[in-house]
């Protein structure tokens, strides 16, 4: 799928590649000390029935679910996992 979105100011064509074959995706962030000393713990985001997905050039994820909501996943992820429903692997 091929959408126009306003980027850095600028209209540009980016191309989704179809994800739907998953019926979630989780992203895991490893947890770090902050310059203060505390530790702030693992996050994870879970995105239910991930239609879309755009991987941009710092490699951060973009992606829409099936009620339409779009999901922007910085990179930086350290953990990546999916449960397909009928394919493991998209590429």
């Amino acid at each position: 799928m091929t959408i126009k979105l306003k980027l850095g100011g600028k209209m540009k064509v980016v191309e989704f590649d179809d994800i739907s074959g998953e019926e979630y995706r989780i992203y895991f962030f490893t947890s770090e000390k902050l310059p203060d000393g505390r530790e702030r713990p693992m996050i994870e985001i879970k995105i239910d029935n991930p239609q879309w997905l755009n991987v941009s050039k710092s490699g951060g994820h973009r992606l829409v679910d099936e009620k339409g909501i779009s999901h922007y996943v910085p990179c930086g992820w350290k953990h990546l996992c999916w449960k397909a429903r009928d394919y493991h692997f998209v590429k």
